[in-house]
């Protein structure tokens, strides 16, 4: 119902959006291209949604994979639409977004990035909790803005590191080494052929 909300809501948006684009004329400028003004509807009916500025160098594929994934329900080593858990989403959003092949379990994703401090994490870095433990037991993306995606108990859905309680277990930001990148890259090339 959610998800027939906003399709519903960005449909409406879209055809607005045409109506003014048809009637509206802007002396002295370049005419967008549809191509363009589709782009640009995007970014924008994302931002609304997901509460984060995408800016024009934003990495639309992520925020799109993002929220083609919210509401799917969680479940303990799923990894699929019908129930997912957060490594999962974690490696399927890298495969499918970054064309890369992480480990599978938040640990083992962790021994693969460098530190990252809270303030200086950018988009696409992943984000670890330690949750009622005194190892890493959850990882998310990083989306800007303070937000995050991740396959929580009540699904895959977008939350704010300041939260209470995710501020409570957040333990660490993460990037991906550049040595352990490079090798994935190599390997998904290889594979490829």
């Amino acid at each position: 119902m959610k998800k027939l909300s906003i399709a519903l809501a960005l449909f409406i948006s879209l055809s607005v959006a045409n109506v003014q684009a048809q009637t509206k004329s802007i002396p002295n400028s370049a005419p967008e291209t549809t191509e363009e003004q589709d782009k640009s509807l995007v970014k924008d009916y994302l931002s609304q949604i997901m509460g984060v500025a995408l800016s024009t160098t934003s990495n639309v594929k992520l925020f799109q994979f993002v929220y083609d994934w919210i509401g799917t329900p969680y479940r303990f080593g799923g990894s699929s639409k019908k129930g997912i858990d957060c490594s999962a989403f974690t490696k399927e959003l890298y495969s499918k977004v970054f064309n890369l092949n992480i480990e599978r379990n938040s640990r083992d994703i962790f021994s693969m990035v460098s530190p990252v401090k809270k303030d200086e994490l950018k988009e696409g870095d992943l984000v670890f909790f330690k949750i009622h433990s005194r190892s890493i037991s959850h990882v998310g993306i990083y989306l800007g803005n303070n937000k995050f995606a991740h396959a929580s108990l009540k699904g895959v859905s977008i939350n704010n590191l300041d939260d209470d309680y995710y501020s409570r277990y957040f333990y660490r930001g993460g990037r991906l080494l550049d040595s352990f990148k490079k090798e994935l890259e190599k390997e998904s090339a290889t594979d490829s052929k």
